[in-house]
């Protein structure tokens, strides 16, 4: 393989970790209902997107990518950078964006208060029931 075809495999799993990871920023709240212990991740995850979308702070994967298409002979990514890139006008239209952002805000806000209702709803079955076999 030479190098270029190297930096091309590595821009292409970056777009592939990015992209996961705004699944994941999106919708891993859910996946904490069934998996609680990957919640503190989660909120990791968010407090990194939110703060990069609110404050402007560069995702360190918008860079690896670009600086991977570079070395692989390609244009970088457009400083508008990677969702503006791959998502806005392709999976949705740019007029969405803000509505689009305000979705995703709600959904993760709503995984975590079902997050929250599931635990309190564990805690309790489980002072009903400290023993902790179904039924009696």
């Amino acid at each position: 393989m030479g190098s270029a075809a190297f930096y091309r495999v590595i821009a292409d799993a970056t777009v592939v970790v990015h992209l996961a990871f705004i699944v994941y920023v999106t919708a891993g709240g859910f996946l904490a209902w069934r998996l609680p212990r990957t919640i503190s991740l989660h909120l990791a995850a968010v407090a990194w997107g939110f703060t990069g979308l609110l404050v402007g702070i560069d995702c360190p994967l918008t860079h690896l990518e670009s600086w991977a298409r570079v070395q692989a002979g390609q244009d970088p990514l457009p400083s508008s950078g990677f969702i503006d890139h791959y998502l806005t006008g392709v999976l949705y239209p740019e007029s969405a964006a803000g509505a689009i952002q305000t979705s995703v805000a709600l959904g993760v806000v709503l995984s975590w208060a079902g997050y929250g209702v599931l635990r309190v709803r564990a805690r309790t079955a489980l002072a009903h029931n400290p023993s902790g076999h179904a039924g009696s």
